[in-house]
C-alpha cells in the first residue's frame, strides 16, 4: 500500500540522518521543508522532499494537505491510563485546600485508585484504558507509554499489565508497558513499608518479567514514598531481570531521585518539580532523559520544573501528559506543547522536539518514532488549515489535529 501525502505547505521535524535525542541549543531547531510531499509505503516513510523534486506521484491512496502541515505524532511517555473510575471529588478537596500529600495520607489519592481496580475485571479496565486512547489519537498521539501502580497487590498488578499487554496487540500504536509497583505503600504495610518492597523486588518484578508483560520498572522516589535505597533496591532488581530503569522523582522535594536514576542509567526521571544545581548536573552527561510533566503540575498547583534551566544547561527535556485520574485527567498532548511555551518559556521548536523526539527518546522508541525520517513508522497528522508552525502552541483552546495516521494508515 501506498500512500502519498502532497502539498504540504509545511512538513515539520524532518531527518536526514535520524538522531536517538537532542540536547541544550539542539532543541531550538527543527528543520522542516515547505511545499512538501510524504511518501508512505508498507506502514513506514520511504521518501519526502520539496514537491518540485517529486518524480512519481503514482500511489493507491494521495492526500492533499493544501494549507496544512503535517507533523509527527506526539509521543507520551508518561501516562496511566488503565484505571477504574475518576477522583473529582478529590478534585474538590483540593479546592478546600488539602495538599496532594494530605489526601493520599487519609486514603485517598493511589490508595484509592487501588482500591477500585482491585475491584475492576480485565474486561472493563481494557475498554476504559482503549476509550482513552481513542481520545489521545484523536488529538494527534502515535506512542504512549502506560504504567501500572493502581494495584498495589502482585495480582492487581499483574492484571494490569495483562490489559497493557493486550492493548499492545490490539492497537497499531507504538506502546511500552511500565511496572510501577511500588507507587504507593499499601494501607496494610504502613510501618513496614519494607516488607512491601521485598513484596515488589521477589514476587511482582521476577512475575511481571517471567510473563513478558513488562518493558521497563519504574518507583516513585519521593518524600513520603519511596526512599532512595529503596529505590536502588527496585531498579537493581529490574535490571537484574532485564527490565530497564526510569524513576518518578522530586515531585515534592529534592528526593534523591535523580541521582538513582543516573546511577542505574535509567531512560527517565519524570515530574522534576524541584531540582537543584546538584541534580542538573548528575543529569549531564548520562542517557537518563529528564521529562517534565506539565498537566500535573498544573492541576495540583505545584511549582514548575526548571526546564528553561535545564535546556540552558545542556541538558535534552522530554515532555508528557502524565494522564491519570487524580493529578492530571488529560491526555492532550496539544495542550502539553501550548504549556511548555507558556508556562516553562520554551520555544516553540524547543516545545516540539519535548514531545516528539526527545519524548520518544523517554520511552524508548526514538529509532521508530518522533521525528520524519526515512524507515521510520508512519505515524504523523496532518493540520487543519493554519498561519504558520507557531501557531501550533500558540493557539491551545482548539483540536488542531484533522487527520491521523498510524502506520500509513488513516485513523
Amino acid at each position: 500500500m501506498r500512500l502519498l501525502v502532497r502539498n504540504i505547505k509545511e512538513l515539520v521535524q524532518v531527518e536526514e540522518q535520524p538522531r536517538e535525542r537532542v540536547l541544550g541549543t539542539e532543541m531550538a531547531n527543527v528543520a522542516t521543508v515547505k511545499d512538501a510531499y510524504l511518501m508512505v509505503e508498507e506502514g513506514r516513510i520511504v521518501a519526502f522532499g520539496p514537491m518540485a523534486t517529486l518524480a512519481e506521484e503514482r500511489a493507491d491512496s494521495v492526500v492533499d494537505a493544501s494549507g496544512r502541515l503535517v507533523m509527527p505524532c506526539f509521543c507520551d511517555s508518561h501516562t496511566h491510563l488503565v484505571y477504574a473510575g475518576s477522583r473529582e471529588h478529590e478534585y474538590c478537596d483540593k479546592i478546600r485546600g488539602l495538599s496532594y500529600e494530605e489526601i493520599a495520607q487519609r486514603g485517598g489519592g493511589i490508595l484509592n485508585s487501588a482500591r477500585r481496580l482491585q475491584a475492576a475485571s480485565e474486561e472493563e479496565l481494557y475498554e476504559g484504558a482503549m476509550q482513552r486512547l481513542e481520545q489521545m489519537i484523536r488529538l494527534g498521539s502515535g506512542a504512549v507509554e502506560l504504567k501500572s501502580g493502581y494495584g498495589l497487590t502482585v495480582e492487581a498488578e499483574m492484571k494490569m499489565l495483562r490489559v497493557i499487554r493486550r492493548m499492545k496487540e490490539t492497537s497499531p500504536l507504538a506502546l511500552k508497558a511500565t511496572l510501577l509497583g511500588a507507587h504507593g505503600v499499601p494501607l496494610e504495610y504502613r510501618g513496614r513499608q519494607g516488607e512491601f518492597v521485598d513484596l515488589v523486588v521477589r514476587e511482582m518484578i521476577p512475575q511481571a518479567a517471567a510473563e513478558g508483560l513488562a518493558d521497563y520498572v519504574d518507583v516513585f522516589c519521593d518524600r513520603g514514598f519511596f526512599t532512595p535505597e529503596e529505590a536502588d533496591r527496585i531498579l537493581e532488581a529490574g535490571a537484574k531481570y532485564g527490565l530497564r530503569g526510569k524513576i518518578h522523582a522530586n515531585e515534592l522535594a529534592c528526593s534523591g531521585g535523580v541521582q538513582v536514576a543516573v546511577r542505574w542509567n535509567a531512560l527517565s526521571c519524570d515530574h522534576l518539580e524541584h531540582m537543584g544545581e546538584a541534580e542538573i548536573a548528575a543529569l549531564n552527561g548520562s542517557g537518563t532523559m529528564p521529562t517534565v510533566l506539565p498537566g500535573a503540575a498544573f492541576f495540583l498547583g505545584m511549582p514548575y520544573a526548571p526546564a528553561r534551566q535545564m535546556i540552558d544547561s545542556g541538558l535534552g527535556v522530554a515532555m508528557a501528559s502524565d494522564c491519570n485520574p487524580g493529578s492530571s485527567p488529560s491526555g492532550n498532548m496539544q495542550l502539553i506543547l501550548s504549556m511548555a511555551c507558556i508556562n516553562y518559556r520554551l520555544l516553540p521548536e524547543e516545545a516540539i522536539n519535548a514531545v516528539t523526539l526527545n519524548s520518544a527518546y523517554a520511552m524508548g522508541v526514538s529509532h521508530e518514532v518522533g521525528s520524519i525520517a526515512v524507515g521510520k513508522q508512519a505515524n504523523f497528522f496532518i493540520t487543519r488549515p493554519v498561519p504558520s508552525l507557531e501557531y501550533m502552541p500558540y493557539s491551545f483552546g482548539e483540536n488542531k489535529v484533522e487527520q491521523v495516521f498510524i502506520q500509513g494508515r488513516r485513523m
